[in-house]
């Protein structure tokens, strides 16, 4: 009789788990609506944004205890977090690379301590980069930097802390403020104390195809907290400054290479990448995580183009620095473009 009772009164498939069936309705939600999570509070929807692939974690999570509870109602409401989770990054799990290319461009954030940059050039000369950007290069390395990369590349300026080696000539190099002063002190600066310190370039060069646009950039570093949240308010005005440069750019052929320190899904770069195509969403074999090299959970290092086709897009295998390099083949077709 006791075991009649207890059959009858035990909730059906569809009753049980009910917080967990909540729960994966509101994951798939949070990444569904991640756009319209508001800033104004440390910066969350930025957080959210940036870290947005590894909510896809959650899911075997959540369907190990819908399991275990033989809950159905939790299986079904997974389908929300997982049909999202797929819209949003299914595309970056299958190889989009293609070989070949016209031009292979690398950069890098080689680190203000890292401890041997001579052999951190040596492994980028080996790379086979025609182009080879450069960023948080301190005084002190410049001198090796060059030495080193001299017997490759040619070509190539550093401004700053920023520095673009090339095989292939460069002209109308200039730095690009990206502002990392602020307040009313800023402008009366002279041009040499905020050169020591600059943190981005362009230039062109000079291709058999005609010429591209080159910018090298480093954004402010972005720093999260309990308290504070993600604090990136010089990072996104370095956003913007770099976008309304690009808008500006005359040339149809624009390649922007850097350590942007943010995820390109991250609003704060949507003046970039309304205008610009990331080489590993487009021609990329998964996430591409750069940092941190140990143990990279989100690339923050990018390579944006315009007017030209990415072939292929790569991570290199780590240097001494905390950042691991990225590459990319670019393709000009004979002149088609985007």
């Amino acid at each position: 009789m006791y075991r009649t009772l207890r059959a009858v009164c035990r909730p059906g498939p569809w009753r049980r788990g009910p917080v967990l069936a909540a729960l994966a309705l509101l994951l798939g939600l949070l990444m569904l609506l991640h756009a319209e999570i508001p800033n104004r509070i440390g910066n969350l929807g930025s957080l959210v944004e940036t870290f947005l692939p590894w909510f896809g974690l959650f899911v075997p999570m959540l369907l190990a205890g819908a399991l275990w509870r033989r809950s159905a109602s939790a299986v079904v409401a997974l389908l929300l977090p997982v049909t999202v989770w797929l819209n949003l990054f299914g595309g970056l799990l299958r190889d989009k690379s293609h070989p070949g290319g016209d031009l292979v461009v690398v950069s890098h954030n080689v680190g203000a301590d890292n401890p041997d940059p001579a052999a951190t050039a040596r492994d980028l000369a080996a790379s086979g980069a025609d182009l080879l950007a450069l960023e948080e290069v301190p005084p002190q390395a410049k001198g090796t930097y060059e030495k080193e990369l001299a017997k490759t590349y040619r070509y190539h300026t550093v401004q700053g802390t920023v520095g673009l080696w090339s095989k292939l000539p460069l002209s109308d190099t200039r730095p690009v403020d990206v502002k990392m002063d602020a307040g009313p002190l800023a402008a009366t600066k002279p041009a040499d104390v905020k050169m020591r310190y600059n943190r981005a370039l362009r230039t062109t060069v000079a291709t058999d195809h005609g010429p591209l646009a080159v910018y090298v950039a480093h954004l402010g570093s972005v720093r999260v907290s309990p308290r504070a949240g993600l604090s990136a308010g010089q990072r996104n005005a370095g956003a913007q400054a770099l976008g309304q440069a690009v808008a500006a750019e005359r040339i149809e052929r624009v390649v922007l290479l850097g350590d942007l320190n943010g995820a390109m899904g991250d609003r704060a770069f949507d003046g970039l990448s309304s205008q610009l195509h990331s080489v590993q969403d487009t021609a990329g074999d998964g996430f591409g995580f750069s940092w941190p090299a140990r143990f990279p959970v989100v690339r923050i290092d990018q390579i944006l183009v315009r007017g030209v086709e990415p072939r292929s897009s790569w991570v290199l295998p780590s240097t001494g620095s905390d950042h691991l390099p990225v590459a990319a083949g670019i393709d000009w077709l004979g002149g088609r473009t985007l």
